[in-house]
């Protein structure tokens, strides 16, 4: 007799297979859908109508089977497989593809969500987002750009805005000290005309009687004609004297104002104002001389009075680099409105002698701002069957202390010429822009293959080979590495951290609900995930410019299709075949 249980039976294949169908659909439709995980949908027979359970085996009989009859199939549920898809080089900066197990971290209207789709976009405000707007989420840099780990943050690339400047921490040399050359043994030196305190020009500055720490004293000069002009000392504003044009073995040494100020009349021996001696400690400074013995040496540099003719007399510190080259139209001098004709009339009277180099190059404060620093290196002594002692003096004019010398130090080379010891190895460049201060910065004379040595050539030679720091430069370009490390290059040539990808894994990712657009949130049996950096905890690496394509595999659709017709077209016949069976039984009822 025909059943209508059949007819259910044949219904539920159908059922099943039409769903199974939509299904490879699904799959055949993303078949080019950016890293798409296949899914699959898995059948279970269903409830089993029994006629006998069976019966265990007995002393005469061996037993029975149980007897049942099942009554169709329903749908067990979808299986999704999250096999990686191939990479495919796409050369885009935003594309990002994972090889392993890992999802990228995204957030959207508040709520976070997962995906495999590293099809990323920046939106107007330079963050790194999704197709469809969720942005991705990682860890952020602090101030020196080190990655800052615990808190998700927006991926932000911020490019042409974002900018960045470094000070100079280190400089490293190379080059030779020539051993062989002449060891240094006085400075340039320099004199004025002579200085009077009185306006018959008969008493010397120096004379005991003068006190030049005294502001009232009245300072006279001759210009050689008979004539008499009253030179560094006046009422408010007091005179002032600026420099301009003397230079140091050719190189110009800047502009430089002096402003005398006098003291209050009638106020006596006690009276406060520029004397001539705060001249005098002024311009020392500002020339780069020094008269320091550092481990024994002297370099010999200053301004002072001669003893007994009231000149100025200028001593250059000792090597031929540190040679001074004054002429007198280099001093400028201004009185109530009025320029003195020249007061400081300069005779060079001794050149400066000494095997020296000087080389030149650029440090960066903390704001970019570019400082030429020189440093120079004199010959100072030759130890027989020990080596040679140098000295070095760095100097430079953007020091905003009173004085360009910002770096002394002995060197010492043994009988090999290589460096032996260093009583310095930095200088310090103090700031009055803004940016940190003091700038201090070290320096390498025997850093590997770059050294300084001290061997017999022709001519000493020195070279800064590197220095670091930089000046301004905007964020132009970035990539992204396999640790998930967002590396910013800036057109100031550096390359800094600017973030960093992260990436959750599941216990089980098979558990994730799909929300639509490539967007996975948390299930019940997913499991909570671990937020890592790439390559930490099976999360897998992650692969700049690419993307993951779509794990379908065509031919296998296609059979499960084939397969899925067949079935859905068996049970349609069960169907027809359990109708003509009806149809019989209602023949035998006429």
């Amino acid at each position: 007799m025909a059943s209508t249980n059949s007819l259910y039976t044949g219904l539920s294949g159908l059922t099943a297979n039409a769903r199974r169908l939509d299904v490879i659909g699904n799959n055949i439709a993303n078949v080019n859908t950016t890293a798409f995980k296949s899914n699959r949908l898995e059948f279970a027979p269903t409830f089993s109508r029994n006629f006998s359970l069976g019966t265990a085996p007995g002393d005469t009989t061996g037993g029975t089977n149980p007897g049942q009859i099942g009554l169709g199939v329903t749908m067990a549920g979808t299986q999704r497989n999250f096999a990686n898809g191939a990479i495919s080089a796409t050369g885009v900066a935003t594309d990002v593809a994972i090889e392993g197990d890992g999802f990228f971290v995204a957030e959207l209207a508040g709520e976070r969500y997962f995906t495999r789709s590293g099809a990323f976009q920046r939106n107007q405000e330079n963050d790194l987002v999704t197709l469809n707007g969720a942005r991705v989420m990682g860890f952020g840099v602090d101030g020196q750009f080190n990655i800052v780990d615990g808190t998700l943050i927006p991926m932000n690339v911020p490019l042409g805005t974002l900018t960045i400047a470094e000070a100079s921490r280190s400089v490293v040399f190379n080059g030779n000290l020539n051993a062989s050359g002449q060891v240094a043994t006085t400075g340039s030196e320099h004199r004025s005309r002579a200085f009077y305190s009185d306006a018959a020009l008969t008493t010397l500055v120096n004379d005991a009687s003068v006190d030049l720490t005294d502001p009232l004293v009245q300072l006279w000069i001759d210009d050689g004609a008979g004539g008499s002009y009253l030179a560094l000392q006046g009422g408010e504003p007091g005179p002032t004297i600026t420099i301009e044009g003397i230079e140091k073995a050719g190189k110009d040494i800047g502009r430089h104002v002096f402003q005398f100020t006098a003291g209050p009349a009638g106020a006596g021996v006690d009276a406060t104002g520029t004397t001539l001696q705060d001249y005098l400690d002024w311009l020392g400074p500002v020339l780069g001389l020094s008269d320091a013995t550092i481990n024994g040496q002297t370099l010999g540099g200053g301004v002072s009075f001669d003893g007994g003719t009231g000149e100025i007399v200028i001593r250059g510190n000792e090597g031929t680099v540190q040679g001074l080259g004054i002429a007198t139209g280099d001093f400028v001098v201004t009185t109530n409105g009025a320029g003195i004709s020249s007061p400081f009339v300069m005779t060079q009277t001794a050149a400066a002698d000494g095997e020296s180099v000087r080389t030149s190059f650029v440090v960066y404060d903390s704001l970019g701002t570019p400082i030429t620093v020189d440093l120079s290196f004199v010959l100072q002594e030759t130890v027989p069957g020990t080596g040679t002692i140098w000295t070095f003096i760095a100097e430079s004019t953007a020091n905003a202390a009173p004085t360009s010398v910002i770096g002394l130090g002995v060197v010492e080379f043994d009988s090999s010429g290589r460096f032996a010891t260093s009583s310095n190895l930095s200088f310090s460049i103090a700031r009055d822009n803004g940016a940190v201060s003091p700038l201090s910065v070290s320096m390498a004379f025997d850093s590997g293959t770059d050294a300084i040595t001290a061997l017999t050539d022709s001519a000493s030679n020195l070279a800064a080979v590197y220095q670091d720091g930089s000046p301004i430069g905007t964020l132009s370009a970035f990539s992204i590495g396999a640790d998930g490390i967002l590396t910013g290059a800036f057109t100031n040539g550096l390359t800094r951290p600017i973030g960093q990808i992260v990436l959750g894994k599941f216990a089980n990712p098979e558990g994730l609900v799909d929300v639509g657009g490539g967007l996975f949130r948390t299930g019940p049996n997913s499991g909570t995930p671990i937020i890592a950096r790439p390559l930490d905890f099976g999360t897998g690496r992650v692969i700049g410019g690419a993307l993951e394509l779509s794990n379908v595999d065509l031919s296998q659709e296609f059979i499960n299709m084939i397969l899925t017709s067949t079935g859905y077209s068996a049970s349609s016949r069960i169907i027809s075949t359990t109708n003509e069976l009806m149809n019989q039984l209602l023949v035998l009822g006429r």
